[in-house]
């Protein structure tokens, strides 16, 4: 149980240092006035209906970065970096856009079979 803890320290750790190191979101699209995600994973087609939230994000400190954890509590080293494809979307000025995301982790000796998808509103200065 302490080598999960130490290892959920060191992610967590990981994930900040990413963060305070992207730039600001408001630097990479000046004119985003919102942007909210819906987000939810898959399995085998289906959605799984705990998976399912909406983030709105808090423009004035968020960092232009978009990685979010598997989660399903089993997978290992899973996870899903849109990134690119919400930057590239953002700077086409496209107020809705849809994306998805296999996790590229391990459940126990197998491939985690999540996948995330994303439905993203925007809205910007005229």
């Amino acid at each position: 149980m302490r080598n999960r803890g130490r290892e959920a320290a060191e992610r967590t750790a990981e994930r900040r240092r990413r963060e305070s190191e992207a730039p600001r979101l408001l630097g990479v699209a000046p004119d985003l006035k919102l942007l909210e995600l819906v987000i939810e994973e898959r399995r085998d087609g289906r959605t799984l209906p705990e998976t399912t939230h909406k983030k709105r994000v808090v423009l004035e400190h968020a960092p232009a970065l978009f990685v979010m954890p598997c989660m399903d509590r089993s997978c290992r080293d899973g996870g899903h970096d849109v990134t690119a494809e919400i930057l590239h979307a953002l700077s086409k000025k496209q107020t809705t856009f849809t994306g998805e995301d296999p996790c590229n982790g391990q459940t126990g000796s197998a491939n985690c079979q999540r996948v995330m998808h994303y439905t993203a509103t925007a809205e910007f200065a005229s």
